[in-house]
């Protein structure tokens, strides 16, 4: 499977599969987006693809954009959702409890909640889909996802590039950045669930 990745960050189709994961994943969120991330940034720093070498810039725009573009599509999906949405919503204490405590973090400009969850493993579904199904406006929430986005990118594509030019082997770099990224996550989720309502 490392073998089958490296050869895709090799290739100037990387760009397009992160994008699409990370689009993606706002509603499958078992996708490897962060995966993806992280071993492109791997690439470009030990600069061992055989014929294309990933721009850095270029992958922190392009994560940013994918999910920046996937959370307003789950914004507007849940926004327009109607009855069926609502009953699923309902059953979810996760998705309610999320609705709740964005109606009035977004409202009172706290919307450092939406940059948190998207850190956390199906943070970033829940947020979005709470958001447009407590029926927040737009201009509350997208500059809150701009944020989140470029973040994680941020952060993701870091751990990857310093993450090879500290620890040399990129292999080692990987694990590590991985390792890395998963705390983060469990740190996100942890002060998500602290958050008073």
């Amino acid at each position: 499977m490392l073998e089958s990745m490296g050869s895709l960050t090799g290739s100037p189709w990387i760009y397009a599969v992160v994008a699409a994961s990370v689009l993606l994943d706002v509603f499958v969120p078992v996708l490897p987006s962060g995966v993806l991330v992280i071993m492109a940034a791997t690439a470009a720093a030990a600069q061992t693809a055989a014929h294309y070498v990933p721009d850095i810039l270029v992958l922190t725009l392009c994560a940013t954009t994918a999910s920046v573009l996937g959370d307003l599509v789950a914004f507007r999906l849940a926004w327009r959702g109607g009855p069926r949405l609502d009953r699923a919503l309902s059953r979810s204490r996760r998705l309610r409890g999320a609705q709740e405590r964005l109606g009035s973090a977004l409202a009172k400009g706290g919307g450092a909640l939406v940059v948190l969850a998207r850190f956390a493993p199906a943070g970033r579904s829940v947020v979005s889909l709470g958001a447009g199904a407590a029926h927040r406006r737009v201009r509350e929430f997208l500059p809150w996802s701009a944020l989140a986005g470029l973040s994680w990118a941020t952060y993701s594509v870091a751990l990857g590039y310093l993450g090879t030019h500290w620890l040399g082997a990129p292999w080692l770099a990987t694990m590590v950045s991985l390792l890395a990224l998963l705390g983060a996550g469990a740190a996100a989720t942890y002060l998500v669930r602290r958050r008073p309502a």
